[in-house]
């Protein structure tokens, strides 16, 4: 442990002031610039860890960490955090959203009709 109450993993992809939060509690730390492949590997790594993290805890803290990780995993594809969102608002119009708690149980084959009442 360092910096107080915080742990540091090397191996893992750090937010950008951490290098200088470890500096200034007294320690050393060494760090790369990584390449785009790199940076989009290891943030799917993050994406996986932060999941796994808010999973375990439930914590909002945790699934504030997932959310900065979208917002970078974003920009880096060419999109944009505001791009996503209106992505998400636009299926959440055609498809709905989670509120109503709806649990799919079963599918099955069914004759589609089309609004009219035909008789022969």
């Amino acid at each position: 442990m360092c910096g107080g109450d915080l742990e540091f993993d090397p191996g893992k992809l750090a937010r950008d002031k951490i290098p200088d939060i470890i500096r200034q509690s007294g320690k050393d730390c060494t760090c790369s610039i990584l390449s785009d492949e790199d940076y989009l590997k290891f943030l799917d790594e993050k994406l996986n860890e932060e999941l796994a993290e808010y999973q375990e805890s439930k914590s909002m803290e945790e699934l504030a960490d997932l959310l900065e990780v979208m917002r970078a995993v974003a920009v880096v594809r060419g999109s944009s955090p505001e791009e996503i969102e209106n992505i998400r608002r636009e299926k959440a119009e055609k498809r709905g959203g989670f509120e109503k708690k709806i649990l799919l149980e079963e599918v099955t084959e069914g004759c589609v009709s089309d609004g009219s009442n035909e008789t022969d």
